[in-house]
């Protein structure tokens, strides 16, 4: 059975080296997965290919040695050629995220196969809209946010019309939440506060960058937010 069929994006890090204060990302997974999170995505846009396949590769290595290679799902941001040669070197990498303007889904799928994982990034604007109408065959779930501005990742929320950053409310959320066909995971500046409203709305999860990268002690943050999530009721 592959892990498509069981992955969760409950408790869903994303990382990347720009992201961890100088600690190695390898470090901060295996405290976030140690933790119970459930989810990985690699993501950076500075980092050449090269040095984003020795991520996915050490990554891989601590998901497995805590035993979790079976139910971590470790995934790619944006980028299909490395995720496609981290497979031919025989790593373990479950799939790709992509947003709206990266490579078409189709054509992730296309390349990575059925048994992969593909989340997308769902659009800043008309999102209910989105999720009702959209085409969202092959697609495994849907990513949203901000829930508030957050320095990790300035363009998240970024209307390029108006140059307004879009955060999504909670009320919006709860809508989202009974309109998608799909596991949604929120995120943008969620910490540990924030997670039982979140967990109310009947989203499938939330996603994280600096609450658990950027802490001074990530095992510790990755602990709270953990335990902290308590879901209402699943997608």
């Amino acid at each position: 059975m592959s892990i498509r069929s069981r992955f969760s994006v409950e408790k869903y890090l994303v990382v990347g080296p720009e992201n961890t204060l100088g600690r190695p990302v390898p470090v901060i997974v295996a405290a976030a997965v140690d933790a119970g999170f459930t989810c990985v995505q690699i993501r950076s846009k500075t980092a050449s290919a090269g040095e984003l396949i020795r991520l996915c590769d050490l990554s891989a290595a601590e998901i497995a040695r805590l035993g979790k290679s079976d139910d971590v799902a470790l995934l790619v941001d944006d980028r299909l050629d490395v995720v496609l040669a981290a497979r031919e070197k025989g790593i373990k990498v479950d799939g790709i995220h992509v947003g709206q303007s990266d490579v078409p889904t189709a054509i992730c799928r296309k390349y990575l196969g059925e048994e992969s994982i593909v989340g997308l990034s769902a659009p800043v604007r008309d999102l209910i809209e989105f999720v009702r109408r959209a085409d969202l065959s092959g697609i495994d779930y849907l990513g949203a946010g901000p829930l508030h501005p957050t320095p990790t990742k300035t363009d998240c929320g970024l209307d390029e019309t108006t140059g307004e950053v879009v955060v999504r409310t909670i009320e919006e959320l709860f809508e989202l939440a009974r309109a998608s066909r799909l596991p949604v995971v929120v995120g943008g500046g969620v910490k540990a506060a924030d997670l039982p409203a979140l967990a109310a709305t009947g989203v499938a999860g939330f996603f994280v960058v600096s609450a658990v990268a950027g802490a001074a002690d990530p095992i510790a943050a990755a602990r709270e937010l953990a335990a902290a999530w308590r879901p209402t009721q699943s997608k």
